[in-house]
């Protein structure tokens, strides 16, 4: 019988002190995420990946829903949003918490279906709602939607919101046009009751382009919106100060996805899905500059904000091409997940 005890009390002694060494060196082997971190979507394994820039290895992988698209990051770069797009039947956005690498909540974005784009500005999050031809804004603050607006477009699929926040652009695919959405104030009337105040007054213009466009960016010093299309392989420019196409370039990008210009405005970047090639453009010129192969299927696009490369998601090859600017070569291959798809940057200030 004491033997019986020696040995319980044995037990529990080496299986207390190997659970507290597990727990240390998971703690030990834990990497926080840095200031500045590179997040990106897998598709097929329904993950959020935190990866470091500096050294590109993936220090947590997120599960999110059953079919993210586009990510962003809050202000402070704490807070990542992943919307649950569906084909636009889903109703969901996942909340983050980068710091803590580790789900936060679900925003249901009902009555607005199909969440895919998604962008920060002003605090709040701005998303595409595809599924119900609208655009809609969450406020984290107060956990609810707070404004919607229809777009009357088929497939709204991405966006862009000015730094002011009265300004939005997107793309509406199926439509083949751009939306120009821009926040105007009414005042009261002379029949107003006293104490009336000025209301927003959302004001949409709706530019053709070619049937098919996507992917889109908007020059840094916000004077031209380009977008490429999947169909014809044109590249459509509007003026955004007139609100009219101004150029269509005959670039035979057929499967074009995303387009992204370089952080100085000189260059622009279109992957296609359908072949897998990065076609650059020379933005003052407009001619191509070099299209390059990397892979056979290439989607989302990302810039690094000080200069030096490029991150391009491959859908199709399972892989992120690691582009260098100056060179225009692709450097590395980047694992994040299988069918990498959106990208974004979380900075901590």
């Amino acid at each position: 019988m004491k033997n019986s005890k020696y040995f319980i009390l044995r037990f529990f002694a080496i299986t207390g002190l190997l659970a507290t060494f597990i727990f240390f060196v998971t703690e030990c082997n834990a990497q926080s995420t840095p200031a500045r971190a590179l997040l990106a979507i897998s598709k097929a394994n329904h993950t959020l990946a935190i990866i470091d820039p500096a050294t590109l290895s993936v220090l947590a992988r997120i599960p999110v829903g059953e079919d993210p698209h586009e990510v962003v990051a809050s202000t402070d770069g704490k807070t990542a949003y992943v919307c649950i797009y569906g084909g636009g039947s889903l109703h969901e956005i996942n909340i983050i918490d980068l710091v803590a690498q580790k789900p936060l909540r679900t925003i249901d974005t009902r009555p607005l279906f199909g969440p895919h784009d998604i962008a920060f500005v002003n605090d709040k999050a701005w998303f595409t709602a595809e599924g119900s031809k609208a655009v809609g804004r969450y406020d984290p603050v107060t956990e609810k939607l707070d404004w919607s607006m229809g777009t009357g477009q088929d497939r709204t699929h991405m966006i862009y919101v000015t730094s002011d926040g009265k300004k939005i652009y997107t793309t509406n695919v199926s439509s083949g046009t751009v939306s120009i959405l821009v926040d105007t104030l009414i005042q009261p009337g002379k029949m107003a009751p006293p104490g009336a105040k000025p209301r927003q007054n959302w004001v949409q213009t709706i530019v053709p382009v070619s049937r098919g466009s996507e992917g889109f960016d908007v020059s840094p010093d916000g004077s031209e919106l380009w977008t490429a299309a999947s169909e014809d392989g044109a590249i459509s420019i509007v003026g955004l100060g007139a609100k009219k196409l101004s150029a269509k370039l005959d670039a035979k990008i057929f499967g074009a996805n995303r387009l992204k210009f370089t952080p100085d405005g000189r260059q622009v970047f279109i992957s296609s899905l359908q072949t897998g090639d990065l076609v650059i453009y020379d933005a003052k010129s407009r001619l191509q500059v070099k299209r390059l192969k990397i892979g056979n299927g290439a989607a989302g696009i990302l810039m690094d904000p000080t200069g030096s490369r490029a991150f391009i998601a491959c859908s199709a090859d399972n892989y992120v091409a690691i582009i260098d600017l100056k060179t225009l070569t692709v450097t590395r291959h980047l694992d994040v997940g299988g069918v990498p798809d959106g990208l974004a940057w979380a900075i901590r200030p």
